[in-house]
């Protein structure tokens, strides 16, 4: 019985296990799933999350960036703005420093003006001195004269009445016969002297009249030689504008003091609107200036280092253009065969005249009278035009050679083997040795003739240029000149020295040593200013 009640239990507990076994792995699975179902919805918010946070990010990160760039931007501003502020500055800087100069230049003409004023108010005051004593001089000699000629009345009176007495006495003559005789006498003796103030006044009226003709003539000739010296010393070059005459001068006018030390020419900036003046009497140095300043305006950078490149281009164009010159000469004249070097001289008398004449135009001209009258005469053409040419040949280089155009002339034909017949020509065309030939006749006709024409020579230029001359000659005497030249129509000398040789305390007693030396050598108006610079330079080139 117990058994079978058993049964029943043990299945109902087999049931209520295998019940809870089901129900725990039902339960179980549900859970599972529940568990899977949270695990998912935690990667799903975890996932957003993330997102959330990237985009967060990606947001943060372009703010940033766009205050980056606006940094940037204001940066860029701020230096933008700090540049033109100091692109003002210096152009007001430069408008000051340019009206600071106009201004010293208009003080420095001023005090120019004075000063030439003072010294021509001098130069009356002197005249007028000079006259009043000539004057006083002459009114002492009248009184002179006037006491002398008042003795010699009454030693005449005199005279007449001891001759009157002795006439009586010695004649026996009655009064009135007496009388007639010595009005006879008296009337020869007035009549020699009458003839004699005659003459003495018409040789006093032809001696002032030649006088005041030649100051006429002298008159005339000053009031035209400032023409033609200004046509034959100065030169003119155009500026595109104003502005171009303060970069001209340069930073307190060092641009212009760096020009005229290397051209030799004075360089003058007026008040004349766009154009600048090269005055100097070497026409050389003036067209190798001229050139210069005109490939200087156009490039527009000027300072020192260019105008230095500047002038030594130029320098080697004119001498390729004076190489030409002496060639196109030969060529006009039909000669075919010259030593180069003196076609290379012949071509400088382009830039060289002879009281106002053109030099090479007077050699080309002489050359062909001197043919033609060879030709006339049967004699040989060709070596007389040659003559003719070559004959001035010394004149080109006389300024830096010493002796006379005739002397250097002949040393430089016989140095590149001319004929004999042109030596003797060239140094007998003034007279100083004799004629070997009638070639050399011929030369100085023709010489004559082309320099004797009307027009073609004016005296009072080559006395100016020869005074110019005289004075670079005497600076460059003294040992240690480098170069020398006289600017200002002659009132200033300009001496450039070599400072290892000229100490600065040794150019004081230069410059008063060639003061007296021009004192005592040479006559001149007015003053004249020795200014004498020393300048050492240091170059080095970076590699």
């Amino acid at each position: 019985m117990m058994s079978k009640f058993l049964i029943p239990v043990a299945i109902a507990i087999i049931s209520i296990i295998v019940g809870i076994v089901v129900g725990y792995a039902i339960r179980k699975n549900i859970w599972e799933k529940k568990a899977q179902n949270a695990q998912n919805d935690a990667d799903h918010i975890l996932t957003e999350a993330k997102a959330r946070v990237d985009a967060a990010k990606a947001e943060v990160n372009a703010q940033k960036q766009a205050a980056d760039a606006i940094k940037q931007s204001a940066q860029n501003t701020k230096k933008e703005k700090i540049l033109e502020a100091q692109e003002q500055i210096q152009d007001y800087r430069q408008k000051v420093e340019d009206e600071l100069n106009d201004k010293r230049d208009t003080i420095a003409r001023d005090q120019n003006r004075l000063t030439q004023r003072e010294d021509t108010l001098d130069h009356k005051n002197s005249l007028l001195k000079e006259k009043e004593d000539d004057l006083a001089k002459k009114d002492q000699q009248l009184e002179n004269k006037q006491t002398e000629l008042t003795t010699k009345l009454q030693k005449a009176d005199e005279l007449v009445e001891q001759t009157t007495q002795k006439l009586y006495e010695v004649a026996h003559l009655d009064k009135e016969q007496a009388q007639k005789l010595v009005l006879n006498q008296l009337s020869d003796q007035l009549v020699k002297e009458r003839a004699e103030m005659i003459s003495n006044s018409n040789q006093e009226v032809k001696a002032k009249a030649d006088h005041y003709a030649r100051k006429i003539i002298i008159d005339a000739i000053q009031s035209s030689s400032a023409d033609t010296v200004a046509e034959t010393t100065v030169s003119v070059v155009d500026l595109p504008n104003e502005e171009m005459k303060g970069r001209i001068i340069g930073r307190e006018g060092r641009n212009i003091r760096s020009f005229e030390a290397l051209t030799g020419v004075d360089l003058i900036i007026d008040d004349t609107p766009k154009v600048v003046t090269l005055s100097g009497f070497d026409a050389i140095r003036r067209e190798i200036a001229k050139r210069a300043m005109e490939r200087l305006i156009k490039d527009g950078r000027i300072h020192p280092a260019r105008i230095e490149e500047t002038v030594d281009k130029a320098r080697k164009e004119v001498n390729d253009d004076i190489y030409e010159a002496g060639e196109s000469a030969l060529m006009e004249l039909g000669i075919h065969k010259m030593n180069p070097e003196l076609v290379k001289i012949l071509g400088r008398l382009k830039y060289r005249t002879s009281y106002g004449q053109n030099v090479l135009g007077h050699s080309i001209e002489v050359a062909k009278l001197a043919g033609t009258m060879a030709a006339e005469l049967g004699l040989n053409e060709k070596l007389a035009v040659r003559a003719g040419l070559l004959h001035d040949i010394g004149k080109a280089v006389d300024h830096d050679i010493e002796g006379s155009h005739v002397e250097i002339g002949v040393e430089l034909t016989r140095k590149y083997h001319e004929p004999d017949v042109v030596v003797n020509a060239i140094a007998a065309h003034h007279g100083d040795v004799p004629k070997l030939s009638f070639i050399a006749e011929l030369v100085v006709a023709a010489d004559t003739i082309s320099s004797a024409r009307p027009g073609a020579r004016s005296e009072s230029l080559e006395n100016y240029i020869r005074r110019l001359t005289d004075l670079e000659e005497i600076a460059n005497r003294y040992e240690g000149v480098k170069q020398a030249y006289a600017i200002q129509a002659g009132r200033e000398v300009r001496v450039m020295v070599e400072p290892d040789k000229i100490s600065d305390d040794r150019i004081t007693v230069l410059a008063r040593d060639i003061r007296n030396q021009i004192e005592k050598e040479l006559d001149y108006p007015g003053n004249i200013k020795i200014t004498v610079i020393r300048e050492k330079r240091a170059v080095t080139i970076a590699k």
